[in-house]
């Protein structure tokens, strides 16, 4: 694979060692792609679960493979039959998770799933927000159709999702509540939370009631306790059913059995014990509500969190950090 960019590979399943920036072929334009010029990109959680190979029977990929499902870049090129982006334009995206590739110096994005970069935000910041506000927009918008006046209860809310789950429950009118550890109380407070709950100090489930609509980004034994928290005919989302960590205990088909049949008891249990709406969110890629995004960006209802700029020579350092489960917001990737 020897071409004409840089771009962070990985030839096999593995630690954060097998990440690999490397000269590779540039991607090839389809009819409806847009090609863009990475400026910047970021980590999420499933880029490092996908290099571990954890989640290779539900993704699956032809390895060498670039990695990385966000971007901020400029057009270079657009296929025949886009029409709504132009050579020029400044963009952001999370790509489909069949056709990652943001770990790179060019890189293809369906034009359905692009949206013009927010003006007041540079490239670092605006590539830290695709995938996570996407998770949780659709989690409270689309699928616990969260309404002004409720209550809603963010599980780790200093995390990527956590922080922008709190800004999308103040913007719709929500009380929100989280919790975080108490170095992070003055980030959330100040992104809306207005109920905080130091998991150092308190357990969660002792201290909160009554809440309409419950997002989970940890599951397994937080949303189950979470079940205490939302009261009778509650709506609860989780974005993180576990898979990962019970490939790594059981193997891959039965790790993935044992989730499968995690969710299904949680669907069932909240259910029949208290009337409870439980369901799982996958995150898709969506250039309309990317749109939204740049609109709630540039009237300052949502601003990004970012914790650290990594260059992209240092990739496999983001995916280390990013792994301890320690950063505040999101980890950025700057390419040029």
């Amino acid at each position: 694979m020897v071409g004409g960019m840089k771009a962070a590979v990985i030839h096999q399943y593995g630690g954060p060692e097998v990440l690999h920036v490397e000269d590779v072929a540039e991607p090839t334009v389809g009819p409806e792609d847009v090609l863009v010029a990475v400026h910047a990109t970021s980590v999420n959680p499933i880029d490092t679960k996908i290099r571990s190979g954890a989640m290779r029977l539900v993704i699956r990929y032809e390895l060498p493979r670039a990695l990385g499902m966000d971007v901020s870049g400029v057009v270079q090129a657009v296929g025949e039959k886009v029409t709504r982006f132009a050579v020029g334009d400044e963009v952001f995206a999370s790509t489909h998770y069949k056709a990652p590739g943001t770990y790179a110096e060019l890189t293809t994005v369906n034009e359905a799933f692009l949206a013009k970069k927010p003006a007041n935000l540079s490239h670092e910041e605006a590539a830290s927000l695709p995938l996570v506000f996407l998770t949780a927009w659709q989690s409270l918008v689309d699928t616990a159709k969260l309404q002004e006046g409720e209550r809603l209860f963010v599980q780790a809310g200093s995390g990527g999702v956590g922080t922008m789950a709190i800004q999308i429950g103040k913007h719709l009118g929500a009380y929100v509540a989280t919790t975080c550890s108490g170095r992070n109380t003055e980030l959330v407070t100040r992104l809306g939370a207005d109920r905080v709950v130091d998991y150092t100090q308190e357990s969660f489930d002792e201290v909160l009631e009554g809440y309409d609509v419950v997002l989970d980004a940890l599951g397994d034994d937080t949303l189950k306790r979470s079940r205490k928290v939302a009261k009778r005919g509650a709506r609860l989302v989780g974005v993180s059913p576990g898979a990962p960590k019970r490939v790594e205990k059981y193997g891959a088909v039965l790790g993935f059995a044992a989730t499968g049949m995690m969710i299904a008891g949680q669907m069932f249990g909240s259910r029949v014990c208290r009337g409870q709406k439980t369901r799982f969110v996958t995150r898709r890629s969506d250039g309309e509500q990317m749109a939204e995004l740049a609109r709630l960006c540039e009237a300052g209802a949502i601003v990004p969190v970012v914790d650290r700029v990594m260059p992209l020579a240092e990739i496999a350092e983001a995916h280390r950090y990013s792994e301890t489960g320690r950063a505040r917001g999101k980890i950025v990737v700057k390419v040029r």
